[in-house]
């Protein structure tokens, strides 16, 4: 059996082994269609993040060409806040993609760790992730799964810019997963608590359905939590496709209900509602923000400035 065969049942046995010129160091993080490794680039003696995709992906042959299209126009993105993927191909049965590392923490962790974020802090996350989806739109590649898990957080250049935010995970062709029988009637690619309602209804998607990905982030950023909260699943995907959401400004005092307007407005459940891009989004955020009370100035401590976890984000 060779090295990357034998990522499907025991994926820990490939630390120390080569696969496609990359020697494997740690595995950084996991979920059901693929793992992500730190690894060493023997070419060129770097260090990357190597995903190794599950081995029955390479075996539908729709997917696999999606996969090499959709990773090349990836790959030509250059763009300071998408993480550089710098090869992708198949090796012994097993779609791979490799990228550049990324030292820093997810922003799932520093939520998690930290709660709700500063209106500054989280204006600033907001715009470079949205600058990334706006760059990936114009070259036609929707995200399709814009969480905190996707989102990295680097320490920045200076003082008005504390840290440098990365999107991450566009190689994994998303659309192509709908078309290759690992999802079934009723399901799609996607996390429950940012899916936008048309990806739940399986109608066609654009990248106004970021728009409202990026939205229940932002909400979540300002608030602690996405903005639908149920207690299964189907009532969850109910909630996106017809409640109403709860406005920030109830639990946060320096948010005003301008605000509250912009969140709905991209949390429409019809994109021609939403606005047209994420950038207007962050535009009208940015805005609303300003109008909104304020405390008096405490000097806000650096994101980063705290024990530094180092991780890519997983599937």
């Amino acid at each position: 059996m060779s090295e990357a065969r034998s990522y499907g049942e025991h994926p820990s046995e490939l630390v120390g082994r080569q696969i496609a010129g990359y020697r494997v160091e740690a595995e950084l993080g996991r979920g059901g269609m693929a793992v992500v490794y730190q690894a060493r680039d023997l070419r060129l003696d770097r260090r990357v993040a190597l995903k190794l995709l599950a081995p029955e992906l390479a075996r539908n042959d729709t997917f696999r060409r999606r996969f090499t299209h959709e990773s090349r126009v990836a790959a030509a993105i250059d763009h300071p806040h998408i993480v550089p993927i710098f090869e992708a191909g198949e090796t012994d049965g097993v779609l791979y993609i490799a990228m550049r590392y990324v030292a820093g923490r997810d922003l799932r962790q520093l939520l998690d760790r930290e709660g709700p974020l500063p209106i500054p802090a989280a204006t600033r996350i907001a715009a470079q992730v949205a600058s990334a989806l706006d760059a990936a739109h114009d070259h036609g590649l929707v995200h399709r799964d814009v969480k905190p898990g996707n989102i990295l957080v680097a320490p920045g250049t200076d003082s008005d810019h504390p840290e440098h935010v990365y999107l991450t995970d566009f190689g994994l062709t998303k659309k192509s997963l709908s078309l290759t029988g690992f999802t079934t009637v009723g399901q799609f690619v996607g996390t429950l608590d940012y899916v936008a309602p048309e990806q739940i209804s399986g109608k066609p998607v654009d990248g106004r359905c970021d728009v409202y990905s990026l939205a229940c982030v932002v909400h979540e950023i300002l608030t602690g939590r996405p903005p639908f909260r149920r207690d299964d699943d189907m009532a969850l995907l109910w909630a996106h496709q017809y409640d109403d959401p709860p406005p920030v400004s109830a639990g946060r005092p320096d948010l005003g209900t301008a605000v509250d307007g912009v969140l709905a407005k991209a949390l429409a459940k019809t994109p021609d509602d939403r606005y047209g891009s994420c950038l207007a989004f962050v535009a009208a955020l940015r805005a609303a923000s300003v109008r909104a009370p304020r405390r008096p100035a405490v000097p806000e401590p650096p994101l980063w400035a705290r024990p530094v976890f180092r991780h890519q984000p997983r599937r």
